[in-house]
């Protein structure tokens, strides 16, 4: 269940790239597919997702849900303007930024291991840039890894605010987080005119219902199942499924090669966070 759902989540750019959509509708739909989906689940399976769980824990939930929906806008945007694979190496930053804010959060020192994990990090990302090879990267591409690396900090900060939301089940939180990050771009939504203009056709709303009900309830639903049996570093060590998956079908689908320097980042971003992740995961 654990590897099927990883595998779902690194196929999500392939979809993408075939939703002309913007991002903001794109990651509207997203959520209230998903969210739907997981009520249907969490009924079946007859979880209690209407409790009293107080106002602060509902005000985070609401909160953290929002920049959730901002996390999905840039990473569907990253996706616009540079390759797949580039794109989610630059979103899997994340648990780097994590060991940075780790000090202002969690009351937490930066070990050795974490500062070399950072430096690896931000190595792997130069590499991955085409930096060392053709210099700055183009307008565009240098858009795709800003909004890559900006999906990566509001991921951080989603990562962040659920470790100050102890004690909910999982559905209940990750539903109503699915609802605000809808929620909260209806305003945004009826303002612009872009939002809805596309060509409906049968592939486009395929396409959207498989990113709304597998991309994000069943994953979702599967990622969930999982956790029960499965060990937190085992959690950690097999999410990086995700980036190998993306990188793999953008070559193999997209035709998206990447460089020898641009695999050694890969391979060098996915080790330093990978170690970075387990090693924050056994402090909490």
């Amino acid at each position: 269940m654990l590897t099927l759902s990883m595998a779902i989540f690194g196929s999500i750019g392939i979809f993408r790239r075939h939703i002309p959509l913007t991002s903001s509708s794109l990651a509207f739909f997203r959520g209230i597919l998903g969210a739907l989906f997981l009520l249907a689940v969490a009924r079946i399976l007859k979880k209690q997702v209407n409790h009293h769980i107080g106002l602060r824990k509902t005000i985070l939930l609401v909160i953290s849900g929002a920049v959730m929906g901002v996390n999905w806008i840039l990473l569907f945007e990253a996706y616009n303007y540079t390759t797949v694979a580039t794109a989610t190496l630059c979103y899997y930053m994340e648990p780097t930024i994590v060991i940075l804010l780790s000090p202002l959060f969690f009351k937490e020192s930066i070990t050795a291991k974490n500062w070399a994990c950072v430096l690896l990090s931000i190595i792997g990302m130069i590499l991955v840039s085409g930096i060392v090879e053709s210099g700055i990267p183009q307008l565009s591409e240098l858009k795709g890894i800003l909004f890559g690396l900006g999906a990566a900090v509001f991921y951080a900060a989603v990562v962040i605010m659920n470790k100050k939301l102890p004690g909910l089940d999982a559905y209940e939180k990750t539903i109503m987080q699915l609802l605000s990050a809808a929620v909260v771009l209806v305003p945004y939504l009826l303002t612009s005119s872009q939002s809805f203009q596309v060509e409906w056709t049968p592939m486009v709303i395929a396409m959207l219902l498989i990113v709304g009900f597998v991309h994000t309830g069943v994953a979702y639903a599967l990622y969930f199942g999982s956790m029960d049996g499965v060990k937190a570093q085992t959690v950690a060590i097999f999410s990086y499924l995700d980036p190998i998956v993306a990188l793999l079908l953008s070559s193999i689908l997209l035709n998206e090669r990447m460089t020898v320097f641009g695999i050694a980042g890969a391979v060098v971003i996915i080790g330093a966070a990978l170690i970075g992740e387990i090693d924050l995961k056994g402090k909490r």
